[in-house]
């Protein structure tokens, strides 16, 4: 029978991404907070400037350590299962870590979409957190695969995030931020880029698992006189 693991205690993979929303804002509270906004941030009407590359910087920016720390805990929540399907050895992590990346970057992307002029910078993890939620939706009714769109869960799991984030972008509240804005379209497009990227990153990164004993074999003995 498997053993599940007791909640917040996952894969390396998940702690790594944990402990570098943390040691990010740490950072930018040593380096100074409002510096590395307006150097780091994501702004969607900057984004035809040359600035993609805050697509990728602002995953690593926060405003406050509740913020943070909601995000790391989110990473940990809901990135194990996906963490545990790509593998925990080099070629796995590594492709676990470019998803959640991707679905980041993503995540930046569609927030432009709906707000293309905004001059308001965007800071967080929390796009690319959903990905990981939307990557692991996929992995929760077969083990060791992935399941279609079309499944029960996935599609209760995803018109319930929907239905979260756009409460929360009308009242403007969100766990950990307060009465600030909420960039709930980011959840969103990240929540969508895990679920269906999973399978094109599982395919190039995924590590080959070792076979599952047989429950129904049991250990030979062998008796030696």
């Amino acid at each position: 029978m498997p053993v599940r693991e007791p909640p917040l205690k996952g894969p390396w993979t998940v702690w790594t991404i944990a402990l570098v929303i943390m040691a990010g804002y740490a950072v930018q509270r040593l380096t100074g907070a409002d510096e590395a906004v307006d150097a780091f941030a994501f702004t969607p009407a900057q984004l035809g400037h040359g600035r993609l590359f805050t697509t990728v910087t602002a995953l690593f920016l926060h405003g406050s350590w509740s913020h943070a720390g909601m995000n790391a805990v989110g990473a940990l929540a809901f990135g194990a299962p996906a963490a545990r399907y790509f593998g925990l050895g080099l070629r796995g992590a590594a492709g676990f870590f470019l998803l959640y990346i991707t679905c980041g970057i993503m995540s930046c992307l569609g927030y432009a979409a709906a707000h293309l002029h905004d001059t308001a910078p965007l800071v967080g993890a929390s796009g690319a957190v959903s990905g990981l939620l939307g990557a692991s939706t996929r992995l929760l009714e077969r083990r060791g695969s992935i399941s279609p769109l079309a499944t029960r869960t996935v599609v209760a799991s995803t018109f319930a995030w929907i239905v979260i984030n756009a409460m929360m972008g009308l009242l403007h509240y969100a766990p950990g931020l307060g009465q600030a804005n909420v960039a709930w379209e980011a959840h969103i497009a990240g929540y969508f880029a895990g679920l269906l990227l999973v399978p094109v990153f599982a395919a190039l990164f995924r590590e080959t698992p070792p076979p599952e004993p047989d429950e129904d074999d049991e250990p030979s003995i062998q008796r030696l006189d």
